[in-house]
């Protein structure tokens, strides 16, 4: 359980706030909303293309205001970056299953 809060935290609170907030949702649209499953499975991808991206603009910076950086803490923000992208990604396979299991059988 701690490797996991240390990923949460280290993805970004608000992206991965946000992230979790549009899981929740995507229960709730499960049991009361189906349409809306799969623009909310979208949206977690977004949010955590968006915050990764975000991510990387803050590595750049970095890299750019200090001349030399060893790889090692690039890699580390490399990796702490991708965190939302894959998170959003599970959120969004979640939405893929909902929507399978959902689907009137023929």
């Amino acid at each position: 359980m701690s490797e996991f809060f240390t990923l949460f935290i280290s993805g970004g609170p608000v992206g991965m706030i946000l992230i979790t907030l549009l899981f929740i949702g995507l229960f709730f649209a499960a049991w009361k909303a189906p349409a809306w499953i799969k623009e909310i499975g979208i949206a977690a991808l977004v949010v955590g293309i968006f915050w990764t991206l975000l991510g990387w603009l803050q590595i750049a910076d970095f890299i750019s205001a200090h001349d030399d950086v060893a790889k090692n803490i690039v890699a580390g923000g490399i990796k702490v970056s991708l965190v939302p992208v894959l998170y959003g990604l599970i959120v969004y396979f979640v939405s893929l299953i909902i929507r399978v299991i959902q689907k009137p059988r023929i």
